[in-house]
């Protein structure tokens, strides 16, 4: 037998599955990856323990699910702070300082994510990280072709990285969106007249 989510579910059990990914995606934001037990989400959702093992084979599956959520929440953020402007370059900025203000009004998700990207590096199984990632990166890529730089896809790979370490310099001795923006200028290759 497959995993739980590749099982065919009647609407009440998807139901039940939605509520035990949000308990998780909860708990995950609260009290970080390791508290991220099946009794955690049991108590911070209306079902039980067992409730919870009869829905999903394992705890990765849940927290996978929970981390995707986070992931969707982050980007449609993005997305609609570079929505709101009309030229490429402003688009640009946007959504870069709509990520890093993301992480700045939670500062524990910073840490979430890299606990995350740890706990699946360790278990051999980067493919849930990577497909998030990649959906980061392609968000990127899109708002860099728009204005235009040289190789997109791989200014977007770089910039990503940039990113990755930027968030664990902010949480350690932040500083003020005016002082990255010359560093991610240079990452990214933007003309300096597109500032």
């Amino acid at each position: 037998m497959g995993s739980s989510t590749e099982r065919r579910r009647s609407p009440n059990q998807q139901a039940k599955q939605e509520q035990i990914i949000e308990a998780a995606k909860e708990v995950l934001a609260r009290d970080g990856l390791a508290a991220c037990t099946a009794r955690a989400v049991a108590d911070a959702s209306p079902l039980t323990k067992s409730a919870i093992h009869y829905y999903f084979d394992d705890m990765d599956e849940i927290i996978d699910g929970a981390m995707e959520r986070h992931m969707a929440g982050c980007l449609d953020r993005i997305r609609e702070a570079a929505d709101r402007h009309e030229r490429p370059v402003d688009r640009f900025w946007a959504a870069t300082r709509t990520y890093l203000e993301i992480f700045a009004e939670q500062p524990k998700a910073a840490l979430l994510w890299f606990s995350y990207w740890v706990d699946v590096g360790q278990k051999a199984r980067p493919e849930p990280i990577d497909r998030m990632h990649q959906m980061m990166i392609a968000v990127l890529r899109d708002l860099l072709a728009d204005i235009p730089v040289d190789d997109p896809p791989a200014r977007a790979h770089a910039f990503f990285s940039y990113l990755l370490g930027t968030l664990m310099q902010q949480a350690v001795r932040p500083l003020p969106f005016s002082e990255l923006k010359p560093e991610i200028a240079t990452v990214c290759r933007l003309d300096p007249g597109l500032s």
